[in-house]
């Protein structure tokens, strides 16, 4: 409340008509404020379903509707490396009701990697981490590689025989799979797809050679025998896979990649909204029962706060800009 001695020099300082737009103005925007929210939210994933944020975004979205009190609906938007979902959430209303689980590809890599977006940094406001996982690099259990060096020895003996996928230009695996040929000495032919789904279904039916994926997208497949993991490009092993060497224990040294997903709200959102979706997400994501689901599929859970997800992006679309101009890969 403005005390009454302000409020009277406040009045001077304003026409009646200016004033009564003000007080009309703060009426509605207190009762507003206060219901949020009062409809459901929607999550916009830039991928096809079945890669790790379409996973994560469904896992939590049950919980966070009931500690937001509304329904929280995902919603897959895929194509173009992240780009249609992502252009999508920018020009979305910044009321908190279309937000974006984002990941490195669309909202870190792409900055530097297209010569053109039409979103930027500045068209999104950072909410929370959600989870982070390292890439696994993974052939098709019926192909006779067990080791990344037998992987590598065939391609060099005839590159033309072989291909690499990835869940889309310009994502993670996509510039992990770059980042590999350049480690390794290789180079073959790239297969993007719209998303981890489709990109995995394509290595399961043999439409390429070997994909470095994010772990929850081909975790399943792993345990289920269908796809070999030859190494991880984090600097340990994963707890899930503890058999499965590190890019460095493979012989394929300075290979580090953590993939990471979180959510982001159009800028311009009032940040009580962005506060009071980072604790309810937050909060879900310190339950026992996601903290498992997401240790299952090989990925840790998030929650940190808007001021310290939006340095870490910051972060790494730096780190990212080196790696994509030292590989002089570019998009259109």
């Amino acid at each position: 409340m403005i005390p009454a001695l302000k409020l009277r020099t406040f009045h001077k300082m304003f026409s009646p008509r200016a004033f009564a737009a003000f007080n009309l103005a703060l009426a509605l925007a207190l009762p507003c404020a206060a219901a949020w929210p009062d409809k459901p939210i929607t999550i916009i994933v830039g991928a096809a379903p079945g890669g790790t944020g379409d996973q994560a975004a469904r896992i939590i979205s049950e919980k966070l509707g009931a500690e937001l009190g509304t329904t929280v609906v995902v919603e897959n938007k895929a194509g173009a490396g992240g780009i249609l979902g992502s252009q999508y959430v920018a020009r979305a209303a910044p009321d908190g009701y279309t937000i974006m689980m984002a990941n490195i590809g669309s909202h870190s890599i792409n900055y530097s990697l297209y010569k053109k977006l039409p979103y930027t940094p500045e068209d999104f406001s950072a909410i929370t981490l959600v989870i982070s996982n390292p890439n696994i690099l993974v052939v098709n259990s019926s192909t006779p590689f067990t080791t990344v060096q037998e992987l590598i020895s065939a391609i060099k003996k005839d590159p033309s025989l072989y291909s690499f996928g990835s869940a889309g230009a310009g994502q993670s695996p996509h510039l992990s799979g770059e980042m590999f040929m350049q480690r390794a000495g290789i180079q073959v032919p790239h297969i993007p797809y719209k998303g981890a789904g489709p990109a995995t279904g394509a290595l399961l039916g043999n439409q390429f050679t070997f994909m470095i994926a994010t772990a929850p997208s081909v975790m399943a497949q792993i345990k289920g025998g269908k796809l070999r993991a030859l190494a991880v490009t984090s600097d340990v092993r994963a707890p899930e896979l503890p058999n499965v060497p590190t890019m460095a224990e493979a012989g394929v040294p300075n290979m580090l990649v953590t993939a990471w997903f979180g959510l982001f709200a159009p800028a311009a959102t009032p940040q009580a909204i962005v506060e009071r979706l980072q604790l309810a997400t937050a909060k879900v994501l310190n339950t026992a029962d996601i903290q498992s689901r997401f240790k299952e599929m090989g990925g840790v859970a998030g929650g940190n706060s808007p001021a310290e997800f939006n340095a870490f992006v910051r972060s790494e679309i730096a780190n990212w800009k080196q790696t994509v101009e030292a590989a002089k890969l570019t998009q259109e």
